[in-house]
């Protein structure tokens, strides 16, 4: 590739470059050590070519969705042709343009609950649905276009449920969805006396931790450009995804064309975080959907402002609590009893929130032993955008809220909370509520790592002077956290825990490995390469990643 100006001279006088060919010397010469992005060049240049990027050929069509601006009202009707009047406009395609081709509107990761394009007669669940695209000859005219349909709705009927608040007064639910971890009997201690027989106090307290939600704002947002060929018999699609199989099925289904005939290529990510993997299928399809029609080439890269407004985002949590612990004489708390109920803003389709929930249910026993334990899991049905994957997936709310009844408890134990946490980590052979038993096949190292880095970082020291600053300094405060974590892996929606990989050898000695992992710029085909240094006994520059 072409480099940054200055750096052809500096690397003239560089030292010669060792021998690439050169066998590797041992079984871990290679995976672990630090190794350039296979795209680090391309990147520092600007060269490196997203979907945005790509040349267009001269009969593409630029696209533009037309969006609902209600919500929890029917969609009365669709008049397009304020839209096609306008010169440069080709055609804005809607729900009864996919059903000419013989489509299937229906989309959905899970449950079957959501649409390409919202319907005449159906109820418009979240501002923002897609009911159809515009495609023309540019940009700015197709946005022009899809602003220019006429849409008609219905009359509102009741309140619109938003917030997590609102769906548990209205019991708003996706019921299919509840769950439950349980053991030990959380009522019967809470219903004991406040003081056992050995003199200890039984502590209790109670209450409510919420947790936002929170934008992916990845650098690219989501942008597709669909290629027909054969007659539109064929598509290739160049898509910004983290599914491109999901991708593929979608798209497929949404134009009646042989998932064999549909191929989605996605060669990197300006980021995803979660909300690539199943978010960007909906746009992927609407773009499909006009390719097919018109024959032509479609691009379709959402606006910033469009983007975040209607792709969802992590998980805004409520969670509410009760938590009980027994100090004994010496002050030494022990926890006794955690009993929560978890509720997350699922939005208007189910998408992935029931995997998500119960990441969160597994994670908010934190990294400590509740000898007695209850947690119910429930996912709101709300007017927001649906929301979707996000990194920790559910682990970081679950685990939040974890750490919010310990501080809770602390204080009213009259504990550190430091101290709290330390006593009462899971020991080795202990299982969680869940089954899973640490230390046996897993290792369980956070006790060892909480004292190693307890005295090293020389916490305590630094908790009295922050305690000294703050107590001198009225308005201007200072914090330190330090909490341990245990984090899952695998999800329980199980048609998300596989993989695999084709490898091609060739008669050149170069090897091409085909992968169901996506570059979002987190080097992963840099370390699917590593790996096959070591299985293959060859040197990285031969490989190729697909």
């Amino acid at each position: 590739p072409k480099v940054a100006k200055g750096l052809e001279a500096r690397d003239k006088d560089s030292a010669p470059a060792k021998e690439t060919t050169t066998k590797l010397a041992t079984d871990k010469d290679e995976v672990g050590k630090a190794k350039p992005h296979a795209s680090g060049p391309l990147h520092c240049t600007g060269e490196a070519l997203y979907v945005d990027d790509i040349p267009l050929s001269p009969s593409t069509l630029h696209a533009q969705l037309v969006l609902a601006t209600q919500c929890d009202v029917e969609l009365m009707s669709i008049d397009v042709a304020p839209a096609t009047s306008i010169p440069g406009v080709e055609a804005v395609y809607t729900y009864k343009d996919l059903e000419k081709v013989g489509g299937n509107n229906v989309l959905g990761p899970i449950t079957k609950d959501e649409v390409c394009f919202l319907p005449i007669g159906e109820k418009a669940v979240f501002v923002g649905q897609p009911i159809g695209i515009c495609v023309a000859d540019s940009l700015e005219v197709a946005e022009l276009g899809a602003k220019s349909v006429a849409v008609q709705y219905g009359q509102a009927k009741g309140d619109t449920v938003v917030t997590i608040d609102h769906a548990i007064k209205t019991n708003s639910f996706y019921d299919f969805a509840t769950e439950l971890i349980e053991r030990g009997d959380v009522d019967d201690v809470f219903a004991s006396s406040e003081t056992a027989a050995n003199g200890e106090k039984l502590v209790t307290v109670s209450g409510m931790f919420r947790s936002g939600g929170q934008e992916h704002f990845y650098l690219e947002t989501n942008a597709t450009l669909v290629v027909p060929s054969e007659s539109a018999t064929n598509l290739t699609i160049y898509s910004s995804t983290q599914a491109p199989t999901k991708t593929q099925g979608y798209c497929a289904s949404a134009t009646n064309t042989p998932a064999s005939k549909v191929v989605v290529r996605m060669k990197r990510m300006g980021g995803g975080f979660g909300g690539k993997e199943t978010r960007s299928a909906f746009s992927a399809c609407a773009a499909a959907v006009a390719a097919k029609i018109s024959n032509r080439p479609v691009r379709l890269t959402l606006g910033r402002d469009v983007d975040m407004s209607i792709t969802g985002g992590r998980h805004a949590f409520a969670t509410t609590y009760r938590a009980a612990a027994w100090i004994d004489s010496n002050g030494v708390a022990r926890l006794e009893a955690l009993d929560v109920q978890l509720y997350n803003n699922g939005g208007s389709a189910f998408d992935l929130s029931g995997p998500v929930l119960c990441r969160a249910l597994f994670h908010v026993d934190g990294c400590y032993e509740w000898p007695h334990f209850r947690a119910v899991g429930r996912v709101c049905k709300t007017a927001q955008p649906p929301h979707t994957a996000f990194r920790g997936f559910g682990g970081p709310q679950g685990i939040a809220a974890c750490e919010h009844v310990m501080l809770h408890l602390a204080l009213a134990c009259d504990v550190p909370v430091d101290t709290l946490r330390r006593s009462n980590m899971y020991k080795a052979e202990q299982s969680t509520p869940f089954g899973t038993i640490l230390g046996n096949e897993l290792k369980w190292n956070v006790p060892k790592m909480w004292d190693d880095l307890q005295a090293e970082l020389d916490i305590n020291a630094r908790r009295q002077a922050i305690d000294a600053f703050n107590s001198g300094n009225k308005w201007k405060k200072r914090g330190l956290a330090f909490v341990p974590t245990k984090f899952g892996i695998a999800f329980t929606e199980k048609s998300m825990n596989q993989g695999g990989s084709l490898v091609h050898v060739y008669t050149d000695g170069t090897v091409l490995v085909s992968h169901g992992g996506t570059e979002m710029g987190q080097g992963l085909h840099t370390k699917v390469c590593l790996a096959g240094t070591e299985s293959n006994r060859i040197e990285i520059n031969v490989y190729f990643k697909k």
